[in-house]
């Protein structure tokens, strides 16, 4: 079946927008919507604006974004379409979570969970747990947070999802750190290093090992502290990610301040 203008023009978008090119993925998405507004398609008009809101909310426009999400929802319910108006309720709560709006985020985020009981996807309410736990370790509520992620794990282990088991491990290895039980972090953060090897996927060992590096700090061990942050500096620097100069900041600060109490300790054994 041939696609229609509209579908054409979201596909490209999408196409821009999984290489990071946010300007003309949102070109392609406003002719689109132009075309749907002129058509009268409630699924085609729902899927444009739905694209739209998400290249909004990943170029900072948030009032935008939230704007196209409001009228998806409206056309969603409209359309009985209940697992579409899970999914953009996890995307409003997206948007105020990113700002730091926790309790908004957490309404949100249990409002799709709600509407999760109408129909069956184990792999969405995976990450809709994973989200929720994530608001409740923002907000210091860790053992909500930790039953959270353990029933996020237990739906990526059924589904088969290795690489989001991996970051909802690496999400866990920060709570237990805000929680200051480092051995607890260690662990997990361990666990989502030993996926990502599987995986071989290098971004995710880069996590993994970015957490180690904290925790170490919080436990004072500037020397291994500075072994995992030499590991995810390269990684940073072979991906070319936007923490490379912060990282590499923190690498270099962290390796003169080992120099300086080696270099003290040297003379303070000279003078004995």
């Amino acid at each position: 079946m041939r696609q229609s203008h509209s579908a054409q023009l979201n596909q490209r978008g999408n196409v821009h927008f999984s290489r990071g090119f946010y300007t003309e993925a949102y070109q392609c998405y406003a002719r689109a919507l132009e075309v749907d507004r002129k058509s009268g398609d409630p699924r085609a008009l729902t899927a444009t604006l739905g694209n739209l809101g998400n290249i909004c909310a990943v170029s900072g426009k948030r009032q935008q974004a939230q704007d196209y999400y409001q009228e998806v929802l409206e056309l969603q319910k409209t359309l009985g379409d209940h697992r579409g108006i899970s999914a953009t309720l996890a995307n409003l709560g997206n948007l105020h979570v990113d700002a730091g709006e926790w309790e908004r985020g957490r309404a949100y985020y249990l409002e799709a969970l709600d509407r999760m009981e109408l129909f069956e996807d184990a792999a969405a309410k995976a990450v809709l747990l994973s989200d929720l736990g994530l608001v409740a370790k923002e907000t210091r509520h860790f053992e909500q947070a930790m039953k959270y992620y353990s029933e996020s794990i237990a739906l990526m282990k059924r589904v088969g999802n290795q690489a989001g088991e991996a970051d909802v491990f690496k999400m866990m290895a920060r709570m237990y750190l805000a929680w200051e039980r480092y051995d607890d972090a260690m662990a997990c953060a361990q666990t989502s290093l030993a996926i990502a090897e599987r995986l071989r996927d290098e971004l995710r060992m880069g996590g993994a090992w970015y957490v180690m590096a904290d925790c170490h700090k919080a436990k004072g061990c500037k020397e291994k502290e500075a072994q995992f942050l030499q590991r995810v500096v390269r990684v940073d620097r072979k991906y070319g990610l936007p923490k490379l100069e912060e990282n590499t900041r923190r690498l270099e600060g962290l390796q003169t301040r080992l120099t300086h109490e080696r270099t003290q300790s040297m003379a303070g054994e000279g003078a004995s």
